[in-house]
């Protein structure tokens, strides 16, 4: 995996306080920390932001005595790129290969799957009018 790939991945605890900025918007350590269950450390939640901040996920500007840190990435592109590394990580780059192991475990089924089909195809349809 290349520095650059494992600097775009978010860990689970990472994924929880981003989704934590996603949903708040600009929020200082005590903001997010008072949102994660289960609770986490100040210093932890601190470092946790620090560590995001420095993969280019959050930015920090300093208001009055606190840094108060927001996205500089959106949910919409991070869930993207995750999508892409476990495809590449799991299933050598193939979409197909994904959605056959989802059916084969019984995660998705058949009939579900092409109520989404036709559901992607209304939202993309939705779009192209836009």
């Amino acid at each position: 995996m290349t520095k650059e790939a494992k600097k775009a991945e978010l860990t689970r605890l990472e994924l929880r306080i981003m989704q934590v900025i996603w949903r708040l918007g600009a929020s200082t350590v005590s903001a997010v920390q008072a949102e994660l269950e289960p609770p986490l450390a100040y210093t932890t939640v601190q470092t946790m932001l620090n560590i995001l901040e420095r993969k280019g996920k959050l930015k920090r500007e300093l208001e009055g005595r606190a840094y108060v840190y927001s996205a500089r990435v959106t949910e919409t592109k991070a869930l993207g790129q995750s999508v892409r590394d476990l495809v590449d990580r799991m299933f050598g780059g193939s979409s197909e290969e994904l959605v056959m192991s989802l059916l084969k475990n019984r995660q998705i089924d058949a009939k579900k799957l092409a109520e989404l089909t036709e559901k992607f195809h209304r939202e993309l349809d939705s779009e192209e009018e836009a």
